[in-house]
This record gives C-alpha cells, structure tokens and sequence, in this order.
C-alpha cells in the first residue's frame, strides 16, 4: 500500500492557499493587526508541514521504514494541531488554547527530526 503523505501534503497545501486568500481578501477588513498576523503564522506553518509531507512522500516512495510512517503522523497531527489552534485564537477563540499551541509546534519539529534521522539511517 502506498503512504499516504504526498497526497496529505498536497492538501495541506491547498487548505493553506485557501486560508492565505480567505484571511487577504475577508478577514483582513475584520481582523485587528494582531489576530491577522496569528492567522498568517498558522498558515505558513500549515505550508510548511505540507511541503514537508511532499518530500517524505517522494523520499518513502521506494523505501519502506516504520520511521516515514511515525515522521507523516507526528507532521500532520503537528500541522492540525499548530495551525489549527492559532487560527481559532486568530478569530478570537479561547485563549487557553495557546497552550496547546507549542505542542503542536513540537510535533512538526518531530516529525522533522524523525525525517532527518531515516533519511540518514536509511
């Protein structure tokens, strides 16, 4: 069966397009400069972590590891978890939630590392 992070990343990419746009052309009338540049960061993370599932798509391609399988699912859950909880905070979610921020700041830099570490191993 084939990994499923090319295609992942790929969709990342276009809800981060797609976030990018909708917070320049809608949210920039509604949101105060602060919560703007919030909405920003969650989505240069979000395209960050999906041009990173791109690359562990191509680089797992031939190349079975249980290591490109724990780096996909640590980019993704990172990705949901980063940008997902700045963009709430953005729109004024509860700020509690910046809490969970940095964990989900940890997974991407996981699934990194993790991606580093097969790639040289394997």
């Amino acid at each position: 069966m084939r990994a499923p992070w090319f295609p992942l990343g790929s969709i990342l990419i276009a809800v981060a397009v797609t976030a990018g746009a909708l917070g320049a052309h809608l949210l920039r009338a509604r949101l105060e400069a602060p919560s703007l540049s919030l909405w920003e960061t969650g989505v240069r993370y979000l395209i960050v972590a999906g041009v990173g599932l791109l690359a562990l798509g191509l680089a797992s391609e031939n190349r079975t590891h249980v290591g490109w399988t724990v780096a996909g699912i640590f980019l993704v859950a990172g990705a949901a978890l980063f940008s997902g909880t700045v963009a709430v905070l953005a729109l004024g979610g509860p700020r509690w939630l910046g809490a969970v921020t940095p964990f989900g700041g940890v997974l991407l830099i996981l699934g990194f590392v993790v991606t580093a570490v097969v790639a040289f191993r394997h």
